[in-house]
This record gives structure tokens, C-alpha cells and sequence, in this order.
């Protein structure tokens, strides 16, 4: 038996959990709050306080860190990488340390899992962060050489969520075609191909359908129109796009289960929007099933949306169901889709990776 310590650091929280092989035994999530974060001028200066906050939290529930197999941590921003399971090493600590391709709170997890691991005397990992990039070059391509698509993308739901199809159908990851749709604040959506997503939205920075939260993918002559006005500022465009956008800006919340109070009240503008937004994924389903050249195997929806079976679910079924067998996985569980990736490792059903490694044979490979 293998007993797994996740770590799992957003902005105002950290979350824990223990696994003995695939079973969760322990989570909890740490709230830390504006008050007691506020001496940190950056992210990485928070990690002392953070893992003294878990290490308070595994004395005070019965665990040491000499009682784990390994300690995976959430991925942060790194340089783009294939997808998999990668030991936490000193290249990637140093460009986190000093968030040398930006800041956000998922740097401190290969941070965090590292300084524990050297406790415990273990190994720390992370798993499919958000930068993986296994896009096709025709896929980089966007319509101008000073611009270049990028693969931002929900990396690690959806490629737990990939292999858990993959095996309904009674395949491998490395044997399926599945088109993979993440439907959260942000939506993206996957065209993952034998083991590889090949094409993917930038569900970041605002490409794609348009979401709770963000504009997606805008007319773009009246984007540049409204940028070059002279009414807005650029950070006023920008959290228009992100944060501001989608049903925020259509009904005044990023809430589904509000929207869908309201469609059951007949306001029937918020059904027109929530359907449109519906109707914004299945042809972001239908221009990646093009990708994948019409050989899927199946699609698959998850993330906070997908419990919505009455209308978003049903809606997108009844939109695409022509194209493959549609698969649902309600929610993102990202402390399990860490732990599974680590435990592939340690049954030696996969090799980890070494980062400095695979950014510098991915720089090479995908350069245009």
C-alpha cells in the first residue's frame, strides 16, 4: 500500500488530502486569510507559513511526514511540457521560486511538496500542471506570425478524466480519441489523441466559448473598435474579457445553479444566454471532432457545469451526440487526479519525467 500526501495551494487556501492507493482517507483545506497573507510581498515568500500551517494539520490529525510513499504537489507556471508525471527537481524549483513565468498560488505546490519530501526523505512530484503543451504545429498556427495559439488549459482534470473514459470504453489512454470538455469558470476543450491533446482552446486568456466568467472568443474588428474608442483603459478591457465577461456581464453572475433557478422561473433571456453559451461549446466540440478527423471515440464533460444535467448537459447531448457516445464526470477532483499520477509511478506503470529535460525537447520540437 502506497500512502500519498496531496498539496493543493490556491489564493486564499491550501488544500490537503491523503490517499492509500486510490482511497482518499484525509482532506481538509486551509483558509488563509487577506489578513494573515498580507505581510508576503510575493507568492513564494508565503511558503514557510504554509507549511507550517501543514504541518500543524498533520500533527493535529495523527500523520508525520515520514508516513508517506511520496508528496505530489499541484503543477504551477513552468515552461510549456509534454503532459505526465514529473519529479520535482532544481530547475523547476528555482523558475517557480522566482516565478519566472509568472506568479500564481499553484507555484508553492512543487515548492511546498520538495521542502516536505526533504523531511520525510521521499520523493515530491507534480502532474499534468497547466502548461502542458502537446499541441500539433498546424495547430500553433493562428493567422498572423506575431501571434501564436497557446495551450492553456484544465491539463489535470482533463487528462484524469481522459483516462477514466478511456478505460470505460475499454481502452487506454494511449489507444483513444476523445474530445474532452472542462466547463467550469473557464472552458476548455480537448482534443486529446492517442495519449496527446493535440489542440486545445487557451481557456486563460478568454479563446473558446464563452464561459461564466469570460468573453471568449470576440468579433474582432469590434473588439479593436471598442479597444481604440478612447472610453476604456486597457485594464478595463481586459477584465471584460476575463473575469467580467460571459454570464457576469449577460446576467450579473458567474453562478449556474442561479441561471438555472432563473430558467425555471421562465426568465427567458437567461435561458436565450445560458443556451447560447451551450450552443458556443458544441461548436467548439464540432471544430475540434474536425481536428481529430471524425474518429472519436467519445466526448466527455466535466467540471462544475456538468451537474447540470437538465439543461446544459442535455442541451450540448442533443447538439453533439451525432459525433460520439457523450460521456459525464460532474466536477474536477484535482487532489485524486494527483494522487493517481504519483501511484502510476510508484507500480512503475509509468517513468517520470524530468523537467529541464522535456521544456528544452519541447522548445525544439514545437519551434516554428
Amino acid at each position: 500500500m502506497f500512502r500519498i500526501l496531496v498539496i493543493n495551494p490556491g489564493s486564499t487556501s491550501t488544500k490537503l488530502a491523503i490517499f492509500e492507493d486510490e482511497k482518499m482517507v484525509f482532506s481538509e483545506s486551509l483558509r488563509h486569510s487577506v489578513e494573515e497573507l498580507s505581510p508576503y510581498k510575493n507568492i513564494f515568500d508565503q511558503y514557510e507559513f504554509r507549511k507550517s500551517a501543514i504541518l500543524k494539520s498533520l500533527d493535529e490529525n495523527g500523520y508525520s511526514v515520514s508516513d508517506f510513499s511520496a508528496i505530489v504537489g499541484r503543477g504551477g507556471l513552468l515552461r510549456p511540457i509534454p503532459g505526465g508525471t514529473y519529479e520535482v527537481d532544481n530547475t523547476m524549483l528555482e523558475e517557480l521560486r522566482y516565478a519566472k513565468q509568472g506568479e500564481h498560488a499553484s507555484n508553492l505546490g512543487a515548492i511546498l511538496a520538495h521542502e516536505l519530501a526533504q523531511l520525510s526523505g521521499v520523493k515530491a512530484y507534480i502532474v499534468d500542471p497547466v502548461v502542458v503543451d502537446e499541441m500539433d504545429k498546424v495547430a500553433r498556427i493562428s493567422g498572423h506570425p506575431e501571434i501564436c495559439r497557446r495551450s492553456i488549459f484544465h491539463a489535470l482534470n482533463q487528462k484524469a478524466v481522459a483516462r477514466r473514459a478511456a478505460s470505460e470504453i475499454g481502452k487506454s489512454y494511449e489507444e483513444a480519441n476523445l474530445i474532452v470538455v472542462h466547463m467550469g469558470g473557464g472552458i476548455s476543450i480537448g482534443a486529446h489523441m492517442k495519449g496527446k491533446v493535440i489542440d486545445v482552446n487557451n481557456a486563460l486568456d478568454g479563446d473558446g466559448p464563452f464561459t461564466p466568467e469570460r468573453s471568449g472568443t470576440l468579433p474582432l474588428t469590434q473588439l479593436i473598435d471598442l479597444c481604440f474608442s478612447g472610453k476604456y483603459t486597457k485594464d478595463w478591457v481586459m477584465k471584460r474579457i476575463k473575469g467580467n465577461g460571459g454570464l457576469v456581464a449577460y446576467l450579473g453572475t458567474n453562478s449556474g445553479i442561479e441561471v438555472q433557478k432563473r430558467i425555471d422561473n421562465k426568465d427567458n433571456y437567461a435561458e436565450l444566454v445560458y443556451r447560447a453559451m451551450a450552443y458556443q461549446i458544441a461548436k467548439w466540440i464540432g471544430k475540434t471532432a474536425a481536428a481529430l478527423r471524425g474518429d472519436v471515440d467519445a466526448i466527455v464533460l466535466t467540471g462544475g457545469l456538468a451537474y447540470d444535467e437538465k439543461y446544459m448537459v442535455s442541451w450540448l447531448k442533443e447538439y453533439v451526440s451525432f459525433i460520439a457516445p457523450v460521456i459525464v464526470y460532474p466536477g474536477g477532483d484535482e487532489e485524486k487526479a494527483l494522487a493517481l499520477g504519483v501511484l502510476r509511478v510508484l507500480r512503475d506503470q509509468e517513468r517520470p519525467k524530468i523537467y529541464h529535460e522535456e521544456a528544452e525537447k519541447w522548445q525544439k520540437i514545437t519551434s516554428l
